[in-house]
């Protein structure tokens, strides 16, 4: 039987710290890269988180991100909407405040500014009659004062309708979403209709009585509560409004089409129109 060659042991490899210094070199790279990301923030984004998590973590929007918050604004003055923007809501917001203090509105009317930009807030008691969305002939005069001052301003325009928590239940409005939305779209069709704003700028929105600004705990703080609020937004959030870039060339198109023109009555409830293919308008 053949005896088996002892094999010669093979040196020791003394360059296994190679290995180890490999990974540590891809990891410092990943690391860096990931810093990089990190730093190159979109304003436009942040802008929109910002004023999502100032709404979900203080219950509202407070303007702890942006506008008039203590502190410095953690973003740029391109995402807060830039120092021209910025000095005209406050040119706008002391136009307001000049002609509340003229008429005596204190109380009824009030502006302020905060992230999502210049807010005017008009009260129940001056627009509406209660349980009403019929705008009241005082109020006319207020909201196309208010408008003309808006007519200046390029920016979006958001009518919010709220109400306090006391329940409605009409056969026109069977709870405060449809009291709290009919509002809303009521005053969008003044500033259309009376002011002369440009609809592609307004939009209308109603919240019931869920964002109050103070608690409904007294007859006071409901009547707070019940208001119309017209928030002139700040340009940074022109990116999240649906069909921004294609309402020009849709509205070019739509002026070219024939009109079908739509006559609603309102006779004990019921709605008689006649309706139509292409763009309507109502009358």
């Amino acid at each position: 039987m053949a005896k088996r060659t002892a094999q010669p042991e093979k040196a020791p490899n003394h360059e296994r710290w190679l290995i180890t210094y490999a990974d540590l070199i891809t990891l410092l790279m990943i690391f860096f890269v990931l810093m990089y990301t990190i730093s190159s923030v979109n304003s436009k984004k942040f802008a929109q988180l910002s004023a999502s998590m100032s709404e979900a973590l203080l219950g509202q929007n407070s303007g702890f991100f942006l506008g008039e918050a203590p502190g410095p604004v953690m973003v740029d003055g391109k995402a807060a909407g830039g120092k021209a923007e910025q000095a005209g809501m406050k040119q706008a917001k002391e136009q307001i405040e000049k002609y509340i203090d003229k008429e005596g509105l204190k109380g009824k009317v009030e502006v302020s500014l905060d992230e999502r930009g210049l807010v005017i807030s008009l009260k129940e008691a001056l627009l509406f009659n209660i349980g009403s969305s019929d705008i009241t002939g005082g109020a006319r005069d207020v909201i196309l004062k208010v408008g003309q001052i808006l007519t200046t301003m390029p920016n979006n325009i958001r009518i919010e309708g709220h109400t306090c928590n006391l329940p409605i239940s009409t056969s026109h409005f069977p709870s405060n979403w449809e009291l709290s939305t009919a509002r809303a779209t009521t005053v969008v069709r003044f500033l259309v209709n009376q002011v002369g704003l440009k609809p592609e700028k307004l939009s209308a929105t109603g919240y019931g009585e869920f964002r109050p600004i103070v608690p409904n705990t007294t007859e006071i703080n409901r009547a707070r509560n019940r208001r119309v609020d017209l928030v002139v937004l700040r340009s940074v959030f022109d990116a999240a409004e649906p069909g921004k870039n294609e309402s020009t060339a849709v509205n070019q198109a739509n002026s070219s089409q024939p009109v079908q023109q739509i006559n609603l009555t309102d006779k004990s409830g019921d709605h008689e129109q006649t309706t139509g293919e292409g763009p309507v308008t109502i009358q």
